[in-house]
């Protein structure tokens, strides 16, 4: 692989979102609006025509439903959903830590429990992975129960003294579908509003990136000389929709062949699948996860008149 790109960053999607809000605007034509949460479409003729806000209208030429998985505007425009199935929840939670020169990611496994651990320098960002609906279950043993059991499978927390109720623990309902179809006229879904990922990998917020990019790529130039962009919303599908069901075809046999079964799994030791026992013995076995993961499959690439143009500023 090109050793240019030989290491990984790690962003939390809200500082990248206040980098993408204070890129853009350099643009005089752009206004980002807060605490303005779309709650229906504005239809004419049949046509998506703007969104609802607040119990006001904005209208648009083209509505982007980028809302996620609860996307309320693929709700409100009939999209069919396909559910793919997930059979997990995850209990999201921080632990503060001190800072180490290297970053220890990990996730641990033993029968019948997952965790991951994301490394986000001052703290970890804990994912307790537990069978789907199991989460009033694991409520009711209380949170004591749920820190000694949390300690047993990663010890490196310490005793979990920060957390000190259920508010700091958060639920994650897991979804696996995409939209049998991602556009109507006036409308287009990209995303978790168009592709529901399951957090094995982390790959989500990568591929709703990838759509995004791929979509100005479409639509931005003809939108500016002022064609109609109906007719290529579904180029932005058929250009994405093979790295979606790629990576929803690995995350789905990776939560029915292993998640599932090691979950389900009490007690005994825990038996590697044949692929995890290879990329643990080959080091460079690892790599192809890793590009995976990392590059997803046709990654896309910024093409913009205004590459390179704005003082100070290159678009990656």
């Amino acid at each position: 692989f090109d050793r240019r790109w030989n290491f990984i960053a790690m962003m939390p999607q809200w500082e990248f979102l206040d980098f993408v809000a204070e890129e853009a605007g350099h643009y005089p034509g752009f206004r980002l609006e807060r605490n303005a949460e779309a709650t229906g479409l504005v239809l004419d003729g049949g046509r998506v025509a703007g969104i609802e806000v607040g119990g006001r209208e904005i209208r648009a030429r083209l509505s982007i439903a980028a809302d996620g998985r609860g996307s309320i505007l693929r709700e409100a425009a009939g999209f069919k959903v396909r559910d793919l199935g997930a059979p997990i929840d995850v209990f999201w939670f921080r632990v503060p830590k001190t800072r180490t020169p290297e970053n220890e990611t990990t996730g641990l496994f033993a029968s019948g429990r997952i965790m991951a651990l994301i490394d986000r320098g001052d703290y970890w960002q804990c994912a307790y992975v537990f069978p789907k609906g199991a989460a009033e279950a694991v409520r009711e043993r209380g949170i004591d129960a749920f820190r000694a059991e949390v300690f047993g499978l990663a010890p490196q927390l310490g005793d979990l003294a920060s957390v000190t109720g259920w508010d700091q623990v958060k639920l994650l309902s897991v979804s696996l579908d995409r939209l049998e179809s991602w556009s109507r006229p006036g409308l287009l879904a990209i995303g978790d509003a168009a592709h529901a990922m399951s957090p094995i990998g982390g790959v989500g917020i990568n591929l709703a990136v990838q759509d995004a990019v791929a979509a100005a790529n479409a639509l931005a130039g003809p939108m500016a000389r002022g064609e109609d962009p109906d007719p290529l919303l579904p180029r932005v599908e058929k250009r994405r929709l093979p790295a979606v069901r790629l990576i929803q075809g690995f995350q789905k046999a990776a939560q029915d062949r292993i998640i599932t079964p090691l979950l389900l799994r009490q007690g005994g030791a825990f038996d590697p699948p044949l692929a995890l026992k290879l990329l643990n013995r080959f080091p460079i076995l690892r790599r192809i996860p890793a590009a995976l993961i990392g590059f997803g499959y046709k990654a896309e690439h910024v093409r913009s008149p205004e590459q390179g143009r704005l003082p100070g500023h290159r678009l990656l």
